[in-house]
């Protein structure tokens, strides 16, 4: 496995990998795995992972030597299999009808197309529970709104440039909204409180 691992220090207590997309999931289970000496937190993003520590305990340079140590050695750990996740979803959003006109195709073909593809979770942030997930095929990618929204209904499935997610509670937002679902994305009952977790594979289920 060939990759290049960026460090940067985030703060006094922080430490900024950059890393391919490819990569973050995998690096991330192996640092859970681990239990680092120090570690006290993982923020995972789209193609970095940012790690928290006890300048107490340990440093930013102890930690680093750490993660290059355990970035080559990704490739002798098997990788686990995704858990796929499916989402009923009804396709009737507000903005289904301007997104199928920017890509030139109907409603129908660009619902169709949005429920197809199988979807990675990327990571989790904005609200709790939000999961930033891709790619959408290029041939359905559209750009955020020009002028957020003030309010998004919770259970909005919605696209933006290549990528797409479920608003898990209302909130503003400048996302499309292309449907929505009667899954609940954040929930205090379940383990973890999300749904959904980084690494999962997603799939869009359309309500006939």
């Amino acid at each position: 496995m060939s990759f290049e691992c960026h460090f940067t220090a985030a703060c006094d207590q922080g430490l900024l990998v950059r890393i391919p997309e490819r990569i973050v999931v995998r690096l991330l289970r192996s640092l859970e795995g681990a239990r680092l000496h120090g570690v006290v937190n993982l923020h995972p993003a789209y193609s970095s992972i940012l790690i928290r520590f006890d300048s107490l305990v340990t440093s930013h340079s102890e930690i680093e030597c750490r993660v290059r140590e355990m970035a080559a050695r990704l490739e002798e750990f098997a990788e686990a299999p995704a858990r796929l996740v499916e989402i009923p979803v009804r396709y009737d959003g507000p903005d289904l009808a301007d997104c199928a006109e920017l890509c030139k195709m109907t409603a129908s073909e660009y619902s169709e197309r949005h429920a197809s593809g199988l979807y990675t979770v990327y990571f989790l942030g904005f609200v709790p529970g939000f999961a930033y997930m891709g790619k959408l095929a290029e041939e359905i990618v559209v750009p955020r709104l020009a002028t957020p929204r003030k309010s998004v209904p919770a259970g909005s499935v919605a696209v933006a440039n290549d990528q797409t997610a479920v608003y898990p509670i209302a909130t503003p937002g400048g996302w499309r909204l292309i449907g929505r679902t009667e899954v609940k994305l954040f929930d205090p009952s379940l383990a973890g409180l999300s749904l959904l977790h980084a690494g999962d594979q997603v799939r869009f289920v359309p309500i006939r």
